[in-house]
């Protein structure tokens, strides 16, 4: 009896057990059915777990090193990195990060409000909008640091830092910090250096001039045509000091130079065509205005001249023969000036030619100094400046665009769909009535 029980009892532990392998089995083939191929199906599922189990570890430590090389490369990057997550903590930064926004204090692990650790409201305005608009965005401004060792207060200088940031998953956000005032001094020093050079060249070059007048009444044909080249020379070298110290003062202190006064922008438009219009009867070109009439605007006078003679130069020298130059003026309101009555409006002024345009290379850099970009822009048809074309010296729009910005204004430059020329869009604010314009002092 007890032989008999010991085997029942004996019988029902092995089939027991023999339903949880087959469980397992089971259990097992359908966890690994994703994992399975028809080259495999016939292995057992034991060694054919161990084998996935060795692969996801491998995976693993294969992911492992590759963050850990990429954390050191941003940490030993040239440029600034920090991550924060969804509630602005700083999760880490790197070298440079810290270095930039003096971030002595962190240590990794820690995590802080990043507005605790750098008072700069413009950084952790730029973390949110990345992070609500789910979009890289940039940002630059000055950032004035802050220390928690008051001796080292004294030696803290200011910088213009650059920031962009980039939105990551869970809320978090990553933002690469450049610090800009290395590279602002080293164009501050330059722009010092060439002004100084500048000054030196004036007289030497007034000389120069006064020698080549002398001259030029005292030769004959055909040796006074040399001397001519040599004016028309120094007259371009002298045109090049000039428009650079012009610059300089005006990126200076913009808005010292200025003489604000009411200007009729039509009159001035057709002034500034009747001296340039024997240079546009050489080609057969004519103006063509639109807008309204009497247009007035808070300006100084004699730099809106400079600035639609400029551009009208251009348009003159680039546009095909027995075209048309058009320029539209339309008076524009701001999109707050229905909820503020007291803003304004602003005159929109669109110059179009029919030329050869710009190439799409060149239009980011159009109104950088010196830049003279396409060649079929470059030099000007009209071989000869003796009836008074503006000398190009690669200035001309810089000084237009730093002329609008000292009056608070804008200018953009396209190609016309249409035209197929170039299309200069310029702006300026405080446009005043004509009633009101006689009353303003």
């Amino acid at each position: 009896m007890f032989l008999l029980g010991l085997i029942l009892g004996l019988a029902v532990g092995i089939g027991f057990w023999i339903w949880q392998q087959i469980q397992l089995n089971r259990y097992l083939g359908r966890v690994l059915q994703p994992y399975s191929s028809s080259t495999d199906v016939a292995l057992p599922l034991l060694p054919r777990l161990r084998q996935e189990i060795k692969t996801l570890q491998q995976q693993r430590q294969d992911l492992q090193q590759s963050l850990q090389t990429y954390q050191d490369l941003l940490d030993f990057a040239p440029i600034g990195y920090l991550q924060v997550d969804e509630e602005n903590q700083l999760l880490w930064c790197n070298e440079q990060a810290r270095e930039i926004l003096y971030l002595q204090r962190w240590q990794p692990g820690q995590v802080r409000l990043l507005l605790e650790l750098v008072r700069s409201y413009e950084l952790d305005r730029l973390v949110e909008q990345t992070r609500d608009r789910q979009k890289p965005q940039t940002k630059e401004w000055l950032f004035h640091p802050s220390s928690d060792n008051p001796a080292e207060l004294p030696t803290i200088k200011s910088m213009t830092l650059r920031a962009s940031g980039l939105p990551l998953p869970n809320g978090q956000v990553g933002v690469f910090l450049e610090n800009r005032q290395p590279l602002l001094d080293v164009n501050q020093e330059r722009d010092r250096s060439f002004s100084d050079l500048a000054h030196e060249l004036r007289t030497p070059l007034t000389s120069i001039r006064l020698v080549a007048e002398t001259l030029q009444h005292r030769l004959e044909p055909p040796l006074n045509r040399w001397v001519d080249r040599l004016m028309q020379e120094v007259d371009r070298l002298i045109s090049l000091v000039q428009g650079w110290l012009e610059l300089t003062q005006i990126e200076a202190n913009p808005t010292i130079q200025l003489h604000l006064e009411p200007v009729e922008v039509r009159s001035l438009i057709t002034s500034v065509w009747e001296t340039l219009e024997p240079l546009a009867q050489r080609q057969h070109l004519s103006l063509h205005y639109s807008g309204p009439e009497d247009i007035w605007v808070k300006a100084d006078q004699a730099r809106i001249y400079q600035v639609f003679l400029n551009l009208l130069d251009n348009s003159i020298k680039y546009s095909s023969p027995s075209t048309n130059i058009q320029v539209e003026a339309k008076i524009k309101f701001s999109v707050d000036n229905h909820q503020n009555n007291s803003i304004p409006p602003f005159l929109e002024v669109n110059l179009i030619d029919s030329g050869t345009g710009f190439s799409e290379a060149d239009l980011p850099h159009i109104f950088e100094r010196f830049y003279r970009g396409d060649k079929a822009r470059t030099h000007s048809p009209l071989q000869d400046n003796s009836i008074g074309s503006i000398v190009g010296n690669g200035l001309g729009l810089a000084i237009v665009r730093q002329i609008l910005l000292a009056h608070g204004g804008s200018i953009k430059a396209m190609n016309h769909p249409q035209t197929g020329g170039a299309w200069m869009q310029l702006t300026l604010p405080e446009v005043v009535a004509n009633s009101q314009s006689q009353d303003y002092s």
